[in-house]
């Protein structure tokens, strides 16, 4: 069940942020995502905090379920990926159409 609703969220053209409210890495991913030039709508961020089959799907990969960060249909991983993917997020972004 929670498989559907997470994939029925992740969409091409689309930077997908599934996090938790009050969590200081989600909150690190939003702020860093924040700073390309996002074209309006491109950015989704999905609060997991009330689904508990959700943070266990993701619990499942054997990472820590939030943030989890997808450009397009691809799933970049967490926060340290991300960091860890900034020089190649640029080049991402405008793959998928997302970037003004």
């Amino acid at each position: 069940m929670a498989d559907k609703f997470l994939e029925s969220k992740i969409q091409d053209g689309k930077v997908t942020l599934f996090v938790r409210a009050g969590c200081p890495y989600s909150r690190n991913a939003m702020e860093m995502l924040k700073q390309y030039n996002l074209a309006p709508g491109c950015l989704q961020v999905f609060d997991i905090n009330e689904s508990r089959d959700a943070q266990d799907y993701f619990q499942a990969t054997g990472q820590s379920p939030v943030p989890r960060v997808f450009i397009g249909r691809h799933c970049i991983g967490g926060l340290s990926d991300l960091e860890n993917a900034r020089c190649r997020l640029p080049a991402m972004l405008q793959r998928i159409g997302a970037l003004r």
